[in-house]
């Protein structure tokens, strides 16, 4: 990858919300805060996992400008910008940029479905000419299961030869690990990301960059243990580490993630307001959260936000 610092472990972050659905700016840069600090490289903001298509795009810049405000550093950041109209993906990139956030993941427009290439190209392209800022580094966001739109290897090839010094990465959230080296091995110069945790070792080996996802929410600390044992080349340890991270991802995705992520972090916490999210999300029903923590800790992890999140291997 032309930019080694764009790779490692990235939380895809979970927004808190009030008791009147406004985004929990304290909660989440305590919770952010705490990601940096266990194991995190960096933080992926308003991306799926963030509730982000619930939120307006002027909520979403306030709350990005009180997170700097607060300290979370704009270098360790990813924000998502995609939209279904033009004019705010722009709007929002604008901004980020103003604010010093230079790397952005991008859906495709996503309500229109089965559209030809040449319309994704047009779409992606007619941001990056209207944005016309060369700091901007760009990621594509391939998620086809939510946004219904795939981004195929044709619409990358052209865009990257259009615009070789903006476009960066690729995140793949499809869970089809066949599908993400494939991307490794098309693109060697971009930064490919798996959304699941599972995959996080088998994308290192591939040269991929490493992992975008839900689960280090909890257990960065393992994912992170993972990443450092393969650059060391401690291929051992790093596969004793994975049964763990794979196990926690497993457990979670039994549930509607998001719900499932935010009541492991309110018993953490001992929050309630912790597990509230927006429709048309609904929480957890609390006894499927007791069994999900139960799951967690026969796996060997229980989230403790006082404490190093420990994973047993």
């Amino acid at each position: 990858m032309d930019d080694p610092k764009l790779r490692g472990i990235w939380a895809a972050v979970v927004t808190p919300v009030d008791p009147q659905g406004e985004i929990g700016i304290e909660r989440y840069t305590r919770h952010a805060r705490w990601l940096l600090r266990h194991g995190c490289h960096g933080l992926g903001v308003f991306g799926t996992t963030s509730e982000t298509q619930a939120f307006s795009v002027a909520e979403r810049q306030r709350a990005l400008e009180a997170f700097l405000a607060a300290g979370l550093p704009a270098e360790r950041m990813i924000l998502g910008i995609g939209c279904c109209a033009r004019a705010d993906t722009v709007a929002l990139a604008r901004h980020a940029l103003g604010l010093g956030i230079t790397r952005m993941l991008m859906l495709p427009p996503f309500f229109y479905k089965n559209v030809p290439d040449e319309g994704l190209v047009r779409a992606y392209a007619e941001v990056i000419e209207a944005v016309a800022d060369p700091r901007l580094e760009l990621l594509f966001y391939h998620f086809p299961q939510a946004s219904g739109v795939p981004i195929p290897h044709v619409v990358i090839e052209r865009l990257l030869a259009r615009y070789p010094a903006t476009i960066k990465g690729i995140k793949d959230s499809s869970g089809d690990l066949a599908h993400t080296l494939a991307l490794i091995r098309a693109f060697p110069g971009l930064a490919v990301f798996a959304g699941a945790d599972q995959h996080l070792l088998e994308v290192l080996k591939a040269g991929g960059a490493g992992t975008i996802s839900a689960a280090a929410n909890l257990n960065c600390a393992a994912s992170r243990a993972v990443f450092d044992a393969f650059e060391r080349g401690d291929l051992a340890a790093a596969e004793a580490g994975m049964k763990t991270v794979a196990a926690v991802r497993e457990a979670l995705q039994r549930r509607p993630l998001i719900p499932a992520i935010k009541h492991v972090i309110a018993d953490g916490r001992h929050d309630e307001v912790w597990r509230l999210v927006r429709p048309p999300l609904v929480e957890l029903d609390p006894s499927e959260g007791e069994r999900l923590l139960g799951e967690l800790e026969a796996v060997g992890f229980v989230y403790d936000p006082d404490l190093y999140a420990v994973a047993a291997a």
